[in-house]
């Protein structure tokens, strides 16, 4: 099981970047920069020439609020400039995400996001050999692909995908036409079992494709730290994002199944209300025990073993970029294991 690490970037390039190369030493196999207040790609770009080992991916970023001409033109730079090490993850995200968007373009969520890939495919196609663009879906259609916005070919076309999934559905697409899937960060053993891996199954099996050929990753939340103060602060931060994914929508069928439906329809309230800190607040331990990794540093690595062995392919370290100790704690436990 490989090693990752996450981080939202924070708007100091360089310090992104340094957070990247340090996790590059300490022998992570993957860092995904996840998009929020920032753009993943713009810390992706300068880490794309300043390493040479390890994987470099976008986690979650907005596929619908970008054309699909826009993603494959960034992703085709990412791998040009990281020789093929570079990972594309996409998130679908809903109207309360993204400003600016009709809530009827929302609909099937998840035709429209097949369409998405197989554009994406297209258009890479042609980039690498010159074939006449012809794409025409529901959603998405591309007739023409001008000389002069046509990147070129590339030593690695063969960009990797990635889903971010919550519902079954998600997770099957991305069984079916992807080469990876991020499970949701509130997931539990449970949810996995019971969901996750079952819609996985079932998407390799339309696709007749083997388990060997797709990669799940899982998301871990950790709450630990050298000190009593840096926990409390791991902590807050593990109770707020907690909160803020148990209020979207597509993680009721999670909340659910664990009895904890009552608990996702006060959080939807209050922040209906942006009553952040109450929705913080409202996070229980023992959910907090279910989902997040709680232990000290150097037993991080050996509680993920115990937890997710057999159950995921790569597991990925959520973490603030500046966060860099804790990683550094983190990976001498994992050489010690």
């Amino acid at each position: 099981m490989q090693l990752d690490v996450a981080f939202m970037p924070s708007g100091n390039l360089g310090h992104d970047l340094e957070a990247v190369k340090r996790a590059e030493q300490l022998g992570f196999d993957a860092v995904w920069v996840t998009e929020a207040a920032h753009n993943p790609f713009f810390p992706l770009t300068l880490a794309a020439k300043e390493t040479s080992r390890i994987r470099l991916g976008a986690q979650g970023a907005l596929a619908f609020p970008r054309s699909p001409m826009v993603t494959a033109q960034i992703a085709w730079d990412l791998a040009r400039q990281s020789e093929g090490r570079f990972a594309l993850g996409l998130g679908a995200r809903t109207p309360t995400h993204s400003a600016g968007v009709r809530s009827d373009e929302w609909e099937d969520t998840v035709g429209r996001m097949r369409e998405y890939i197989e554009s994406l495919r297209a258009i890479w196609n042609t980039f690498q050999t010159d074939a006449r663009l012809r794409y025409r879906g529901q959603y998405y259609r591309f007739r023409l692909m001008a000389p002069f916005f046509n990147p070129g070919p590339i030593s690695h076309p063969a960009i990797p995908i990635y889903l971010d999934g919550v519902n079954p559905e998600m997770c099957w697409l991305a069984a079916e036409t992807c080469q990876g899937l991020h499970a949701a960060e509130i997931h539990t053993v449970a949810y996995l079992r019971d969901v996750v891996i079952p819609a996985i199954d079932e998407g390799l099996r339309t696709a007749d494709r083997s388990r060997s050929e797709f990669t799940l990753v899982l998301p871990i939340l950790v709450i630990s730290g050298a000190n009593e103060v840096e926990q409390q602060r791991a902590a807050k931060t593990v109770r707020e994002r907690i909160a803020y994914c148990a209020a979207i929508p597509e993680h009721r069928r999670i909340m659910a199944q664990h009895g904890w439906e009552s608990l996702a329809q006060e959080l939807i309230t209050l922040a209906r209300d942006k009553r952040w800190n109450e929705m913080r607040n409202a996070i229980r331990d023992d959910i907090i025990e279910e989902i997040a990794i709680v232990t000290e540093p150097r037993h991080v690595y050996s509680r993920i073993m115990e937890r997710y062995d057999g159950l995921a392919d790569r597991v990925c370290l959520l973490l603030h970029a500046g966060s860099i100790e804790l990683c550094e704690a983190i990976a001498a436990g994992r050489d010690s294991f």
